[in-house]
């Protein structure tokens, strides 16, 4: 039977500081702002030591809304408000509230097709043992994430989640593989992450987050600061009506060129032909 060992007399008030905690430890100590570029190192280096260990040597990134699901899952949130409309049909919020359930409900297909193209890169990227490419990555939350992440789970090959703290806590979707889900406390570091392996990057409809996203790789693109990689926004009614790129090149904020920067698809195989090709006109 072992003990502990008695420290001499004296030198507890010494052991019990928080300055004699091995700094590797010290959580206190690595929370502090005088710690930040060390937290993010560690967001750096975490995510490359696994995706290396796992072999993931390209990725395609897959962006959209939270709230656009399966169509299940928005025809009950339509059902829901329609109840409550009824109990107060008055209320002008829970009218607005049934017309924004209809229009998601209108726009589940966009979880089928984010799924139906992550099966198809998914089967392309990992159809041989070795390195895994046009790895499918998302935000790791739901919505067409999940779908994306779910796509990849059907015919059971790998996915990546960059996950990331925020004020009311997104849980990870279930779909993506475990030891390939990561959480972030810095936007910085998760979307350094999302271009490094990029091959692709393909955008659902979404809002704010999603909108950052794109904007983060065309500036990028625009500045030749990242490798050449398609940019596909799926969706061209929605994202015709969200983004008018040719309005910003009438009036010479961008330059035309830039308008080729972004590509436009429909069908979860255009998405993909659109991936192939450019790949084909780009190798060396």
């Amino acid at each position: 039977m072992t003990h502990e060992p008695v420290p001499p007399p004296g030198i507890q008030a010494i052991l019990d500081s928080p300055s004699y905690e091995l700094a590797e430890r010290d959580i206190a100590l690595l929370m502090m702002p005088e710690l930040r570029p060390v937290r993010m190192q560690l967001e750096l280096l975490k995510p490359e030591m696994f995706l290396a260990e796992h072999q993931v040597r390209t990725t395609i990134v897959l962006f959209g809304s939270t709230q656009i699901v399966e169509r299940s899952a928005a025809e009950e949130r339509l059902r829901l408000a329609k109840e409550a409309l009824a109990a107060q049909p008055d209320d002008p919020h829970l009218v607005r509230a049934v017309a924004i359930a209809e229009r998601l409900r209108a726009k589940s297909h966009y979880y089928d097709a984010a799924r139906e193209f992550a099966t198809i890169v998914s089967r392309h990227g990992q159809a041989r043992e070795g390195d895994c490419h046009y790895v499918v990555m998302t935000g790791g939350g739901p919505g067409i994430m999940e779908a994306g992440n779910r796509g990849a789970d059907d015919i059971d090959a790998k996915s990546i989640g960059l996950n990331i703290r925020l004020p009311a806590e997104q849980w990870p979707n279930a779909y993506i593989t475990p030891e390939l889900c990561f959480r972030f406390h810095y936007f910085a570091m998760r979307k350094m992450h999302f271009l490094l392996r990029a091959k692709a990057l393909v955008a659902f409809p979404g809002g704010f987050g999603t909108l950052d996203e794109v904007f983060d790789a065309l500036t990028l693109r625009q500045t030749s600061r990242m490798q050449e990689i398609p940019i596909i926004l799926f969706g061209r009614e929605y994202w015709e009506k969200v983004i008018n790129l040719q309005f910003l090149a009438d009036e010479g904020v961008i330059h035309d060129e830039h308008l080729q920067l972004v590509q436009f698809a429909d069908t979860p195989q255009q998405a993909w032909e659109m991936i192939a090709e450019f790949h084909r006109e780009h190798a060396t």
